[in-house]
């Protein structure tokens, strides 16, 4: 399963910047896509490993839930 690396802009627009067989030559190229990034612009990059593109959409479109032990005060 390949790692998929996403740009996330404004109202949660999807636009898939690359894909990478190993960890480490994803992260490289995530990291360097997130040094170009404007910080005020608002958009965000993902990594994410999935079978296939309409996957890693699917999974990056879903809201996350909160984890109840990690809400409160003490977080």
């Amino acid at each position: 399963m390949p790692y998929y690396i996403y740009k996330i802009g404004p109202l949660n627009i999807l636009e898939k910047q690359g894909q990478a067989e190993a960890f480490k030559e994803a992260k490289a190229l995530a990291n360097t896509l997130r040094k170009g990034l404007d910080p005020k612009s608002n958009t965000l990059i993902k990594m994410i490993f999935a079978d296939n593109e309409l996957q890693a959409e699917d999974t990056l479109s879903q809201p996350r839930e909160l984890d109840a032990s990690l809400a409160g005060d003490d977080y």
